[in-house]
């Protein structure tokens, strides 16, 4: 049954789509409504992904494998890129929408993230504690602190508001957007430069997935800035460029299947002098793959008009439904963070996909409720104007 999934998820994202015949275009591509659909549906494909790694990934043991999400494991950070295109897509225009938007930027942005990593990091804490993890003054400290994570899904909510500041940072001080993207770029680099440095740990920068979906940020402000004559480019010639990017996310998928297994991110296991090479190495073949998954997503958005109530709900709980779903994961998987058993281990995959669905929908709005009241009344109709113009 957990197969069903795969023509499910292609009806989740096609039901109320309207196709665009020869010529003719999509001209709300990159509305609001599309971009929130469309991170409302990766939002599932990221949930998929973490089921998939607890009941199908390579590196489980083999009597702990049960087939069927195979599809969705190794895709997680071409998911988590579109997120990361769409912020720095929708940073731009919001900018150029209003005045004064880079105003109480951090009340207004960064603010909700943070109090949302907070909130979802306490009730992790909490399940921890519940679930009998051996715990110090200093683990509960540290976890608290968010030096260590409590919730192991948050990477993203930690990086992201970085990425704010140096766009914040650019924008304002630099009087030519050329330069301040160009900032943007650099801050990136030296980002992914760090996290290529550091070794696999329990802290920040834990590996490589808190850096191979980032440059996407800059991508999303540089896209945003020339849209018109990329958009203009695109329909000239898009046949061409739609078999090209379709060709590139199944021969540059195969590049960074081969890069990793012959270079691998995880040189410091054998002592490689050369382990920075090798994760740049790897970080440059994913960054292929995913430029090429990434740009065909909005290839085919140009030409199918997409929204359905369920997206467009979905849409508007992304970030707290990101933060929230690897609870009920955790509680129902084979172990809780690797730290403890489970509260019950659902085998049925099937029964596993809803059980973590719907419980995480329900708590997501929960969230966002609780995070809207927590707010100072200026934020939220801040926030509230804020994502109306993204």
């Amino acid at each position: 049954m957990i197969y069903a999934i795969y023509p499910l998820m292609v009806i989740i994202l096609f039901w109320g789509a309207k196709p665009h015949g020869f010529k003719k275009w999509n001209e709300e591509a990159f509305s609001l409504r599309q971009m929130k659909a469309l991170q409302g549906y990766f939002a599932i494909c990221i949930m998929l992904h973490h089921v998939g790694q607890k009941t199908c990934a390579s590196w489980l043991d083999e009597g702990m494998i049960i087939p069927g999400l195979e599809l969705f494991v190794p895709f997680g950070y071409f998911f988590v890129g579109f997120f990361f295109f769409c912020s720095g897509y929708g940073l731009y225009v919001s900018h150029h929408a209003k005045p004064d938007y880079l105003k109480g930027f951090g009340r207004r942005r960064i603010l909700p993230i943070i109090l949302a990593f907070y909130s979802t990091g306490l009730i992790f804490l909490l399940a921890r504690y519940l679930m009998k993890e051996p715990l110090d003054q200093w683990k509960v400290l540290f976890y608290a602190s968010g030096l260590m994570l409590s919730n192991p899904y948050s990477w993203y909510v930690i990086a992201l508001p970085f990425f704010y500041v140096a766009f914040w940072l650019s924008f304002r001080h630099c009087k030519q957007e050329g330069r301040a993207i160009a900032f943007v770029f650099l801050f990136t680099f030296v980002y992914q430069l760090i996290g290529t440095i550091v070794d696999h740990n329990d802290w920040w920068m834990r590996g490589e997935w808190w850096y191979n979906s980032v440059h996407f940020f800059p991508l999303g402000l540089l896209f945003a800035k020339h849209r018109e004559k990329i958009q203009a480019h695109l329909k000239k010639f898009y046949l061409l460029y739609f078999i090209l990017f379709l060709a590139g996310i199944f021969l540059f998928y195969g590049f960074s299947e081969f890069a990793q297994a012959k270079f691998s991110y995880y040189g410091e296991y054998w002592h490689a002098p050369d382990k920075v090479l090798r994760r740049w190495i790897c970080l440059f073949s994913q960054i292929l793959a995913s430029c090429s998954f990434v740009f065909f997503v909005f290839l085919l958005g140009m030409k199918v008009r997409l929204g359905n109530w369920f997206l467009d709900l979905m849409g508007t709980l992304t970030l707290e439904f990101y933060l929230i779903h690897g609870l009920f994961l955790e509680l129902f998987s084979y172990s809780f963070a690797d730290v403890a058993p489970s509260l019950v281990r659902v085998k049925n995959v099937p029964l596993l996909v809803i059980g973590v669905f719907l419980p995480s929908l329900s708590a997501a709005m929960l969230l966002q409720k609780f995070h809207h009241f927590l707010l100072p009344s200026k934020e939220k109709k801040a926030t509230t104007l804020s994502n109306q113009s993204k």
